[in-house]
């Protein structure tokens, strides 16, 4: 999964959700900024707020092969 893709899964699910990228942010203590970099797909977002966003979200991120 790249960066981008992770990004525009977290966008539709916020949508989906009815969530606000202010909303998220708070939800998440992270800023607006980090909100709108991660669903941009910007590479260099820290990979634990990307994490926390996605949990909070209800998204289930797995590594592919893992046994």
């Amino acid at each position: 999964m790249t960066a981008k893709e992770l990004g525009t899964i977290i966008q539709k699910t916020r949508k989906a959700q009815g969530m606000t990228q202010p909303q998220l942010a708070m939800a998440c203590g992270t800023g607006i900024r980090f909100i709108v970099d991660l669903e941009a797909g910007k590479e260099t977002c820290q990979l634990g707020k990307a994490l926390l966003v996605a949990q909070m979200l209800g998204l289930n991120i797995g590594v592919a092969g893992q046994q």
